[in-house]
């Protein structure tokens, strides 16, 4: 009989948590996993449509529109009888199962995914010890690399045969099969002599793009920016990209479901992010056939090191000067692509799935 696995997170809105569940459900279909997705928030995002066109699973909303709202424990509750393993991702929704799932008194077997190296509530005493507690009534904690297990340890504070590290994957066959477009498609701003770096990553604290624009203001005028994604600091970028008067050279693109094909267009792909988990964006980006730089931080220095391009984050001298040196030295261009495509292939999605499964099939 199949194992009936039910996935939980605050919404399908842009972030690579996210876009893990769209990417991956299918697989976990296609090997007989009966696995379906449980939304606190059911907008009706990108992820959520492209997830919704491929009618591959069951998706339950639970039509709350702050994933904050405590209801969500209460609403969540029939659910937890209906499988076998709950499989959550994400804050507040980690807190709400385990709620759910001891008021309920529900022996399912619950899994989390940790995705991130670094968070606000570890700087906050009531969160550290709320975490504790929480973290404690997981059967297994999913960390999508070493550095955010050794992170959350410190954390969390106790060495634990519950964390295992299972590495994220993208689908590498479907970016290497991606067509590129020509760049007036992109925007019609861009002439296609012209040098076009991409970041793909939501305006977010945690990512910032304002050194890869102050960056921009370093290059020549035929370099362009094109930004992928949306969120709360998008207006102070674009307020900075006016200041620097870039406003002819960094394009907003919003939320786009062709992220390869971009990747595939533009001569360099960056990521300057403060931090990250697993920088999904990392291997789509090194897979696509063009250079990757990212800064040296964790969640990307491991994935990125003696591949692609690391830089210090926040030092937009030093990133410019690696843009430049990639599309002034051919061969150097060459050796980056290789190397980069040689470490994406390490982390296909494929091998992610069937080790999932294998921890699924252990626990039940």
């Amino acid at each position: 009989m199949a194992l009936k696995i039910l996935q939980i997170t605050n919404s399908l809105a842009t972030g690579g948590a996210e876009k893990l569940l769209l990417e991956t459900i299918p697989f976990y279909r296609e090997k007989g996993i009966d696995m379906d997705l449980l939304v606190i928030n059911g907008t009706n995002y990108p992820f959520m449509k492209q997830l919704k066109k491929q009618n591959c699973c069951a998706i339950y909303s639970l039509s709350i529109q702050s994933v904050y709202n405590p209801l969500a424990i209460f609403k969540m509750i029939p659910y937890l009888q209906k499988y076998d393993i709950i499989h959550v991702h994400l804050f507040p929704a980690q807190y709400w199962v385990i709620m759910a799932k001891i008021i309920s008194f529900s022996k399912v077997n619950v899994i989390y995914t940790e995705h991130s190296t670094a968070n606000r509530r570890r700087k906050n005493i009531l969160f550290k010890f709320l975490d504790q507690i929480v973290y404690s009534c997981f059967d297994k904690v999913i960390c999508i690399t070493n550095e955010v297990k050794v992170n959350l340890q410190k954390h969390i504070r106790f060495v634990s045969n519950k964390l295992v590290v299972i590495e994220n994957g993208v689908n590498i066959a479907a970016i290497k099969s991606a067509q590129a477009y020509f760049k007036n498609e992109i925007h019609s701003e861009i002439g296609q002599e012209e040098i076009v770096i991409i970041q793909v990553s939501g305006f977010r604290e945690a990512k910032d793009q304002f050194t890869l624009i102050k960056a921009m203001s370093l290059l020549p005028n035929n370099y362009k920016l094109v930004l992928v994604g949306e969120g709360i600091l998008q207006s102070q970028c674009e307020d900075l990209s006016k200041e620097l008067q870039l406003q002819n050279r960094v394009f907003f693109l919003g939320v786009r479901m062709d992220v390869a094909r971009l990747l595939k267009t533009a001569e360099i792909s960056v990521l300057s992010s403060h931090w990250e988990g697993f920088g999904l964006v990392a291997v789509e980006g090194m897979a696509s056939g063009k250079p990757f730089i990212a800064s040296n931080v964790p969640g990307l220095s491991e994935i990125v090191k003696d591949a692609g391009i690391l830089f210090e984050q926040g030092n937009a001298i030093e990133l410019a000067a690696a843009i430049e040196k990639l599309i002034i030295d051919p061969d150097y261009y060459q050796f980056v692509i290789k190397a980069c495509q040689e470490r994406a292939n390490l982390y296909d999605i494929k091998l992610m799935v069937d080790k999932h499964i294998q921890l699924y099939e252990d626990i039940d």
